[in-house]
């Protein structure tokens, strides 16, 4: 009945209507962090950086004289989300980085979007110097989107685990689960522009990947992820001319992220010399 409602309000009010769409993209809602998740995070070396109005929880594990590698969480989720992996890369010997990003897990709350994340990552990059990133699912928009703006940072592996595509396909996604309507859909279209000052259409990682300068990229994408269709990581890969796709099967859109054949796939990548790929 709600959803039948906001349609027939998006109708008749479309601005109103937009906006209400709007503070759902630009105000993630708070997961629940995992007793396991909550234990990996409990481990970690903690520390607060400022970024802008927000204060950033980071988090490092393992030996900071071993190599360094960043992770990018996806919206709505957390650095626990990686916690399976945080775990696996320290047993292998990597000093891993990650972060809550604006208005998510422990960092502090507030309205956010797309350009403030991948400035955040700009400055973490920029600050810590890793040269090694893994990114789950919207966490390849900031990232990619972020290293297509600062070509100059030296990353030489990258890890994209699921990965949309078109920032586009996001909206469409969120007006249909709300009940928008299309004339409304137009309206948040024409205040997200005018707010990133950029044509909605040009926010896709297949465009941010031509702009690029890392020397090796894994997509791995489930081929029946239920949240981010393959089409769209395929779309990522045909247009970045350093990357392999792995399509793997049977671990969805989070279970990928927990799965000890996926995390076999990734330390191979990260281990295999630049000759060898």
């Amino acid at each position: 009945m709600k959803k039948k409602i906001i349609a027939y309000g998006s109708r008749v009010f479309p601005e109103t209507m937009a906006f209400y769409a709007y503070k759902i993209l630009t105000n993630p809602q708070l997961k629940k962090i995992r007793l396991h998740e909550s234990h990996v995070l409990d481990k970690a070396e903690k520390q607060h950086i400022r970024f802008g109005r927000f204060d950033i929880q980071l988090y490092k594990w393992g030996n900071p004289a071993n190599e360094l590698i960043l992770l990018v969480h996806g919206w709505e989720g957390h650095s626990g989300n990686f916690a399976d992996i945080i775990t696996r890369l320290v047993h292998e010997g990597y000093y891993v980085l990650a972060f809550d990003g604006p208005s998510h897990g422990y960092s502090t709350k507030g309205q956010t979007n797309l350009l403030e994340f991948s400035d955040l990552i700009i400055q973490i990059i920029e600050t810590y110097s890793p040269k090694k990133i893994i990114s789950h699912s919207f966490g390849a928009v900031v990232t990619t989107y972020a290293l297509s703006r600062r070509q100059h940072l030296d990353i030489d592996k990258y890890v994209m685990i699921t990965t949309p595509d078109s920032f586009l396909e996001r909206i469409k996604y969120i007006s249909f689960q709300v009940g928008i309507a299309e004339k409304a859909q137009k309206a948040l279209i024409r205040k997200l522009e005018r707010e990133l000052k950029t044509k909605i259409q040009t926010i896709a990682v297949s465009e941010f990947v031509k702009n690029i300068s890392i020397k090796n990229v894994l997509i791995l994408h489930d081929r029946n992820d239920k949240i981010i269709p393959l089409k769209q990581a395929e779309l990522v890969n045909e247009n970045c001319k350093s990357s392999q796709l792995e399509i793997i099967e049977n671990t969805g859109h989070y279970k990928i992220l927990t799965e000890v054949f996926v995390m076999d796939k990734i330390v191979k990548f990260l281990k295999t010399s630049d000759n060898d790929q």
